[in-house]
C-alpha cells in the first residue's frame, strides 16, 4: 500500500515563495508601483469622456501645466526633509515672504530683477539651513521648528508689506521678469519646463548619488546611519537647504505670476505641496518618498482639481480635494506599512 503524496508546499527549493505566491506579489509590486501613474490615465479618460468639448484640449493641458507649476516645484522641495523623516511646515509662509521680497526690492527699491532674485533666492536657501540646524542641533522636532520659524516669516512678510499689497507703478514690471512666467517653449508653458528640471535634478540627487542613499538611510534609521558613521545632522541641514532653495525659486515664479505682493497668499500652497509629497510617495518607489513618484502625485491632484473645476465645483471644492487626499494617502500609507510588516512576520 502506498503512502499518500506529501501536500504540496507554496515555497519553492530553499524555501523560496512557489510560483503563485511569485505571482501574486510581482502582481502587488506593479500594483503599488504604477498603479498612480494609471490613475492619472484614468482620470483624464473618464474627464474627457464626460467632458469632451473642454477638458481633452491643448487649453486645458497648459491651463493644468501653468497654474501648477509652483505646488509641483513645492511638492518637489518638501520631498527631500521628508527623505530625512522630517517635515518642513514652513514652506507656505516661506513662500510668501519670498514673492512679497522680489516685489519690494523691485518696485519699491528699484534693483534690476535678476540680482533681487538672486538676493532672495539666497536668502531662502539660509533660512532652510536655520530650519534644519534648529530642528537638529536644538533637538526640537521639526513639525514644531518648522511651524515656529514659518510663523516668524509670516510676521516678516506683514513687517515688510505693512500688511498692505505691493503694487508696481504705471510702468509695471519688466517684461522679461514677467515673462519666468507667461512665456511659453516649444508650445508649451515654460514654468512646467521648470517643474521637469528639478524633478531630474531630485531624481539624480536621491537616486543615483550618494548622498541621496545617505538621506534615505537617515530616514529610515538615523540610529543606524549614526553608527556606520554617516553625519546625519550634515545631511539633514543640507535636505533642508535644498527645501529653501525650491521655496525660494517657486517665490520667485509666484512673483512673475501675481505681479503683485500679497502678503496672505503663501500659506495656500502648503497642503496642496505636502498632498502631493505623501502621495508621491504611494508612487513609482512604493514607501519612500521619490521625485517622480512626487511628479505623478501632482499630475493626479491637478487633474483631478480641473476636471471638478470644469464640472462647476464651488471654490471649496479645491481644499476639500486636498484635504481629503491628503488624509486617504496617510490611512493607505499606514494601512500599506502594517500589511507589509504582518507579512513579515509571518513569513519569518
Amino acid at each position: 500500500m502506498t503512502s499518500p503524496p506529501p501536500p504540496r508546499s507554496r515555497t519553492g527549493p530553499l524555501g523560496r515563495p512557489g510560483r503563485g505566491r511569485g505571482r501574486g506579489r510581482a502582481g502587488g509590486h506593479l500594483i503599488g508601483t504604477y498603479g498612480l501613474l494609471a490613475l492619472t490615465a484614468l482620470l483624464f479618460l473618464i474627464f474627457s469622456v464626460t467632458l469632451p468639448r473642454t477638458f481633452p484640449t491643448l487649453d486645458t493641458i497648459s491651463s493644468i501645466l501653468t497654474t501648477q507649476s509652483i505646488p509641483a516645484m513645492l511638492a518637489l522641495g518638501v520631498t527631500v526633509p521628508i527623505a530625512t523623516g522630517n517635515f518642513d511646515l514652513s514652506i507656505g509662509y516661506g513662500l510668501g515672504l519670498a514673492h512679497v521680497l522680489v516685489m519690494r526690492l523691485i518696485v519699491n527699491e528699484g534693483w534690476p530683477w535678476p540680482f533681487a532674485c538672486l538676493v532672495v533666492i539666497a536668502g531662502s536657501t539660509v533660512v532652510g539651513v536655520v530650519n534644519g540646524v534648529i530642528a537638529e542641533f536644538g533637538r526640537i522636532d521639526s513639525f514644531i521648528a518648522t511651524l515656529g520659524t514659518g510663523s516668524m516669516l509670516y510676521a516678516c512678510t506683514g513687517w515688510i508689506t505693512g500688511g498692505g499689497r505691493i503694487v508696481p507703478g504705471p510702468q509695471g514690471l519688466p517684461a522679461a521678469f514677467t515673462d519666468l512666467y507667461d512665456s511659453t517653449f516649444l508650445g508649451l508653458p515654460v514654468p512646467a519646463f521648470y517643474v521637469l528640471a528639478l524633478a531630474v535634478a531630485l531624481w539624480l540627487l536621491l537616486e543615483r548619488l550618494p548622498l541621496g542613499r545617505y538621506l534615505y538611510v537617515i530616514g529610515s534609521n538615523p540610529r543606524a546611519a549614526d553608527l556606520v558613521g554617516i553625519p546625519t545632522r550634515t545631511y539633514t541641514v543640507c535636505a533642508f537647504a535644498v527645501s529653501g532653495l525650491v521655496v525660494g525659486c517657486a517665490g520667485v515664479l509666484l512673483a512673475a505670476q501675481q505681479q503683485i505682493g500679497n502678503p496672505s497668499v503663501g500659506i495656500d500652497y502648503l497642503l496642496p505641496a505636502f498632498a502631493g509629497a505623501l502621495l508621491g510617495s504611494t508612487a513609482i518607489k512604493p514607501g519612500r518618498p521619490n521625485a517622480l513618484g512626487t511628479l505623478v502625485a501632482v499630475a493626479v491632484l491637478a487633474i483631478g482639481l480641473a476636471g471638478i473645476g470644469q464640472l462647476g465645483a464651488q471654490f471649496w471644492a479645491t481644499p476639500l480635494f486636498n484635504g481629503g487626499t491628503l488624509l486617504i494617502v496617510v490611512g493607505l500609507a499606514g494601512y500599506s506599512a502594517r500589511r507589509r510588516l504582518r507579512t513579515g512576520v509571518g513569513e519569518a
